[in-house]
């Protein structure tokens, strides 16, 4: 049995009391619902980026696999005979062999980093395997690339080994080998080397 509620059993001073506590309950509970109803949603994003980035750089190491392949083209061509008759015929078909593995490298996202001569060295797609000293680029800059690099939608899969001009270089003389008759010496004065 229930027990029915009087009109005594509300008094005025226990009643504000209790309406405040039962809306600070209700406040609280309200936050709580909201924090977990936030907190999956953002695990159903987290899951979502997860599964996206897992389809798209599923093919990394297979893609990493073939770039073996592409290198060994490569030096193929770089190596192969100038010549006619069955020779000629032989070179046409590994270039071409070797361009359609790159345009299946260009359809699933995988980049070629190629740096040109004097591109800056970036450490986070190039590889600096030595330094040489030199005037034709600037210090610091790629001087030759002796194995290309590539990048699978935004995330390196293998760095551009290169060859940087060395820091201590000097810089390449806008005026020409004939300049104005002054070098820089190592400890970073000028000489006048004029007659």
């Amino acid at each position: 049995m229930s027990e029915e509620l009087t009109p005594a059993d509300f008094e005025a001073g226990d009643d504000s009391t209790d309406l405040e506590a039962i809306a600070a309950e209700i406040q609280a509970l309200k936050d709580q619902v909201l924090r977990y109803a936030a907190e999956a949603e953002n695990t159903k994003r987290r899951a979502e980026r997860e599964m996206n980035d897992a389809r798209a750089y599923a093919i990394t190491k297979f893609a990493r696999d073939l770039l073996g392949v592409a290198d060994t083209f490569e030096r193929a061509l770089a190596a192969a005979p100038v010549g006619e008759g069955p020779v000629k015929n032989f070179v046409v078909g590994v270039e071409m062999t070797s361009k359609e593995l790159q345009g299946a490298f260009d359809k699933n996202g995988l980049k070629r980093i190629d740096p040109a001569k004097g591109e800056k060295f970036d450490p986070h797609k190039h590889q600096a395997m030595m330094e040489q000293p030199g005037t034709e680029v600037e210090p610091g800059g790629v001087v030759q690339v002796l194995q290309p690099g590539y990048e699978l939608l935004g995330r390196l899969v293998r760095p551009a080994m290169v060859v940087v001009a060395a820091k201590g270089a000097a810089p390449p003389n806008p005026y020409g080998s004939g300049g104005g008759g002054e070098t820089v010496d190592d400890a970073g004065g000028s000489v006048d080397t004029r007659a």
